[in-house]
């Protein structure tokens, strides 16, 4: 299926959409008249979705979000059953999401590019996202990025495998930050993360390999020895240092 800025998506499983649609069922009413839309976002619109081991993000809208409807909220959100689908609700106002759009610009862009209205008006589609903040966003978390690894290198250089999970765990996060510079280019965002890792690399003139060293430390399934965990972890930074560079200097439309 196509999504709106022609990316792909996966349509979830119909066992999902029904879930959804149970749990929004209860939790409706609890907004009404303010219900304004609620959609699925994150990894449950991503190919590999495991239902027993990630729960489901949903963002539910409103015209308005106070007292009243928090406790409301609070005695309609149904209770977590453990065999069953997890949900992440996140509830927001229009007015919250309006007034976060430059706080928060790469989150509410990975929402509007991925995203599946379950019901209301697709209230996200209008978001104007400024590409001055999107690349301020940019830069400013890959060098925090960067010096949060570095740090860990320094403290952990002994232990690699630490450093292979530290590396692991930065991989999501470093991933989302990947699209959006591709976005910002004005780019269709490949489908696989491999497959966005390599075209910034292309794009900037880095070295591939060694920028794919996070994401390969979560998904490539087997145990690396400590000298090439070291070794990946050292070139990563490197990449990352270079990436950070590049961006200081990039300037958009």
């Amino acid at each position: 299926m196509v999504l709106n800025r022609g990316e792909l998506r996966i349509e979830p499983a119909a066992e999902i959409l029904s879930a959804a649609r149970t749990w929004l069922d209860r939790v409706r009413p609890a907004l009404e008249p303010d219900f304004i839309a609620a959609y699925l976002t994150g990894s449950v619109l991503n190919q590999g979705f495991d239902i027993h081991q990630s729960r489901i993000n949903v963002l539910v809208v409103s015209r308005s979000l106070g007292s009243t409807q928090f406790e409301a909220l609070a005695k309609a959100i149904p209770a977590s059953v453990k065999s069953g689908p997890r949900f992440e609700p996140l509830f927001m106002s229009q007015s919250n999401i309006e007034k976060s759009l430059d706080s928060f610009p790469i989150e509410w862009l990975e929402i509007q590019e991925r995203r599946l209205l379950l019901e209301g008006e697709d209230v996200v589609d209008r978001l104007q996202i400024s590409h001055t903040d999107l690349r301020l966003q940019c830069e400013r978390e890959l060098r925090g990025k960067f010096i949060q690894l570095r740090q860990t290198y320094i403290l952990h250089h002994a232990k690699p495998a630490d450093l292979d999970q530290a590396l692991a765990a930065a991989a999501s996060g470093f991933a989302a930050l990947f699209r959006t510079l591709l976005r910002l280019r004005g780019e269709i965002v490949p489908s696989t993360a491999g497959q966005v890792i390599e075209r910034v690399a292309d794009v900037f003139g880095l070295d591939a390999q060694g920028l794919l060293a996070a994401h390969l430390a979560r998904y490539a399934g087997r145990k690396r020895s400590s000298e090439e965990a070291l070794g990946q972890y050292r070139v990563f930074l490197a990449e990352i240092e270079r990436l950070t560079a590049a961006i200081d200097q990039l300037r958009v439309p």
